[in-house]
């Protein structure tokens, strides 16, 4: 059975140095032209230096009009290939893998930034006072998305990254085509999973037209979405099938959308068992299933904090790659758990919790578990600044007051923004 340490060779020919797969986890670091900075080099420095063998950046956007949140990474003709150069040549520092991920957030673009997005149709998120209502894409938005993405791969491929990932999962674009929910068309994007699936498969197509056989496309899918009449794990299923056959390199797994965020553990659908909320990988259950309809290496992202469950996991030949997201924003270097000289991450996230006095008696359980992942969210994201910074990291105490700064400051990071692009 494979080892943490031991390397992985994708269909493609390309050599992954280990297990370990640092998920994509979203920066904020970009300055007032949406570019990257040397805050993004000296992050993925200390990644590189710690002996994670893959790392995926966060979300690098395809259209400066529409965001995940302001501080994203977009190339959209804004310029700056050259400190795309410098984020490559420092992310991949100890020959490692650096790899792109590529997404458009449809209608899960804060109104700070647009108040009516672009999403396969005009669903709103069930969070209206941080998302406006969408707009239905036309077809020539759909072709303008699609090619937004072969883009972004080719200019990730001439900067020197060595591979790229497709975010088809957490209820972005190419997951909102997947849903039923958030699609609702009546053509051939939307109605059968095959039309909702082909904005996916079309992206598929293109960019591997575009890089080649043998440069890394990975994507990152939902097993569900968790929500009722939404995208399920039996479509899931189907969807893993037919990204395999289309070529890919990597399927990394994760699951749920901003309105279910089984992204963090958080899950409530009925017939959800306890042994299932209590297990630390809370997506490899559905690990053996993926395996038997697909043919490409797999990646598990959320949860793991022990080695021993890693290593199990591999054991059991359930998985190829062991996906970690927040551990490394708190225990960047890695060399121990390889090594086998240290058995678990630090489960700061016990720590990072609202109680519900804060709330008062109307509050409901929903809300609190909302404002828990909004504040354990930002939390995370000033450990990223801090280790782009070289800073010392945070403690667990003042959450609402992160919170409460981390909102404002980037309102008027986007104020600057928008002013800087008239």
């Amino acid at each position: 059975m494979p080892r943490l340490t031991d390397p992985l060779t994708l269909p493609c020919g390309v050599q992954l140095p280990n297990r370990l797969l640092k998920s994509a986890m979203t920066e904020g670091l970009a300055d007032l032209n949406d570019n990257a900075t040397e805050r993004h080099a000296n992050l993925y420095r200390v990644w590189a230096d710690g002996g994670t063998g893959t790392l995926v950046t966060g979300n690098v956007m395809v259209d400066r009009r529409f965001l995940e949140r302001p501080g994203n990474v977009v190339i959209d003709g804004n310029g700056g290939a050259e400190m795309l150069q410098r984020w490559a040549a420092a992310g991949t520092g100890n020959n490692n893998q650096l790899w792109m991920q590529i997404n458009h957030p449809g209608r899960q673009c804060q109104k700070v930034v647009a108040g009516h997005p672009l999403a396969p149709s005009d669903v709103q998120l069930g969070i209206p006072v941080m998302f406006g209502k969408p707009r239905a894409m036309t077809q020539d938005d759909i072709e303008a998305a699609i090619s937004g993405y072969v883009r972004v791969a080719e200019v990730a491929q001439q900067a020197g990254f060595t591979g790229v990932q497709i975010h088809s999962a957490h209820g972005y674009l190419c997951s909102q085509f997947l849903s039923p929910i958030a699609n609702r068309r009546d053509d051939e994007w939307g109605g059968s999973l095959a039309n909702r699936a082909r904005f996916l498969l079309e992206i598929i197509r293109r960019v591997r037209a575009a890089v080649g056989s043998s440069f890394p496309v990975a994507i990152k899918l939902n097993s569900a979405d968790f929500s009722r009449g939404g995208f399920t794990f039996a479509e899931s299923l189907q969807v893993a099938q037919w990204v395999s056959e289309a070529g890919i390199d990597l399927l990394e797994i994760s699951g749920g959308t901003y309105e279910k965020m089984a992204l963090m553990g958080e899950r409530s659908d009925a017939g959800e068992t306890q042994s299932t909320q209590a297990r630390e990988a809370y997506f490899l259950e559905y690990a053996g299933a993926i395996r038997e309809v697909t043919g490409v290496p797999l990646a598990i992202t959320g949860g793991f904090r022990r080695r021993a469950t890693m290593q199990a996991a591999l054991d059991e030949g359930l998985l190829d790659v062991i996906g970690l997201g927040r551990p490394l924003c708190t225990q960047p270097d890695v060399h121990a758990l390889l090594n086998g000289e240290s058995a678990d991450f630090a489960r700061w996230e016990d720590k990072l919790r609202i109680g519900p006095g804060w709330l008062g008696p109307r509050s409901s359980s929903r809300m609190l578990v909302t404002l828990n992942f909004a504040a354990a969210t930002q939390w995370y994201y000033q450990q990223i600044i801090r280790l782009s910074e070289g800073r010392p990291l945070l403690d667990s105490t003042g959450i609402l007051a992160i919170t409460l700064r981390h909102t404002l400051r980037e309102q008027r990071f986007n104020k600057q923004r928008t002013f800087n692009r008239r």
